[in-house]
């Protein structure tokens, strides 16, 4: 299959779907022995990409209210560009961050992330931030490009929109290779998660079909909706985040 790459600021090639994994960890001495360990499970000579996402707990995908976590992102930052020059990773990025956060990273940062992998698709199309990280050579990848269907906090509601139905029947695609494709053309990688062979293949597809500017007007129509908005991050004691407007900076 073709598979085509994008080339990050520090000079480094990535490919439009790749391997990974996870650790729920956050300061700098768990963050390097977190991906020593993926490493060793993985059976893998070094990480091609290791992100940082903004998630203040350390354990579970969902936290109870008593297990949130100080946010140090400082430290977790500084284990992460200590993994570079250890040779165990090409590359370093964030996750979820806003405009702000971005900036926030910076101020201290000796190694800018090469990546900040987000929430993107036709109806949550982050053009402020995508400005920012173009800004900054940034890659912007991202996750959920078709609205998360299947996913607990998923929906369809992008691959169902009119819009995206009706530019698909248009080109003789389908809605999900119109929604891939809209992010490719923003000079994104798309994350798509799929255990369907067949839909894999039609994935790809995505990479050589055709939209035109009527096609692109239309889709920048389309209302604004963040599907994966985190409320369940937010409380009044014992997150970091009190609300949603905090945790994307207003930027929802």
């Amino acid at each position: 299959m073709k598979n085509d790459q994008v080339r990050l600021n520090c000079g480094v090639t990535m490919p439009l779907i790749g391997l990974g994994t996870y650790s729920y960890q956050n300061d700098r001495k768990t963050t390097e022995s977190a991906i020593h360990m993926a490493l060793k499970e993985l059976e893998h000579g070094i990480f091609g990409l290791v992100l940082v996402t903004l998630k203040p707990w350390a354990r579970f995908a969902v936290p109870n209210e008593d297990e949130f976590e100080k946010l140090d992102l400082e430290s977790t930052w500084a284990g992460m560009q200590r993994c570079l020059e250890l040779g165990l990773c090409r590359s370093i990025g964030v996750s979820n961050f806003s405009s702000k956060k971005i900036h926030t990273l910076l101020d201290f940062a000796s190694v800018t992330p090469a990546v900040n992998q987000v929430e993107m698709h036709p109806m949550w199309r982050q053009a402020k931030l995508r400005e920012v990280c173009g800004d900054h050579k940034i890659h912007v990848s991202a996750y959920s490009p078709l609205g998360g269907p299947g996913n607990s906090w998923g929906s369809t509601a992008v691959i169902d929109h009119p819009t995206i139905q009706s530019i698909a029947k248009e080109r003789k695609a389908t809605p999900p290779q119109v929604a891939l494709r809209w992010g490719l053309s923003k000079g994104s990688s798309v994350i798509v998660k799929s255990f369907n062979e067949i839909r894999l293949r039609e994935n790809f597809v995505a990479l050589d079909l055709k939209l035109d500017d009527h096609d692109f007007l239309q889709i920048d129509k389309l209302e604004q909706w963040k599907i994966m908005r985190g409320d369940f991050l937010c409380n009044d004691t014992t997150s970091p985040y009190k609300s949603i407007q905090d945790l994307w900076d207003d930027e929802i």
